[in-house]
């Protein structure tokens, strides 16, 4: 029997992995706008990241430059047009989505209170991705959240 945990200390099952154009400009950014804290950077001889690993909150986040001609991953084209976003819970949605869009992110959904009882709103950040930030206000039944959902959708 191994004594190796198969899930590496401080990780999750899953974490999210992106590829940005300047992940050196990237890591400043996340440390920034949430308050990340930088583990791990492993880069190439000409200085690119060949992967790095973030704190932010409880959570961690990969990230490395692209390598095209590794047929690696590419990084987004910068509209927040994927079909995804990172979701980062935080104590302070308001703060955390002005200090992001002080550091160069575009506000893309002001935050306000909704219906499943937290307050929520999306910005994208310089290298194309989609955070929608959140703080939870409320803890709601599944009766509660249908509740008001059916009464935003009436009106």
């Amino acid at each position: 029997m191994s004594s190796v945990s198969p899930v590496p200390e401080g990780m999750h099952s899953l974490t999210p992995h992106i590829t940005v154009n300047n992940a050196a400009k990237a890591i400043e950014f996340y440390t920034q706008a949430f308050g990340a804290k930088e583990i791990d950077r492993s880069t190439t001889p000409n200085g690119k990241i060949m992967h790095a690993v973030l704190q932010i909150g409880d959570s961690r986040i990969m990230l490395n430059d692209e390598f095209p001609e590794m047929r690696a991953p590419r990084a987004p084209s910068g509209d927040g047009g994927l079909p995804f976003a990172i979701n980062f819970y935080t104590e302070d949605a308001d703060a955390t989505i002005q200090r992001a869009t002080a550091a160069g992110a575009k506000l893309t959904m002001p935050a306000q209170d909704m219906f499943w009882g937290d307050r929520y709103g999306q910005i994208v950040d310089p290298f194309g991705y989609r955070w929608a930030v959140a703080t939870r206000k409320e803890n709601l039944s599944r009766d509660e959240v249908n509740r008001r959902a059916a009464a935003m959708f009436a009106a």
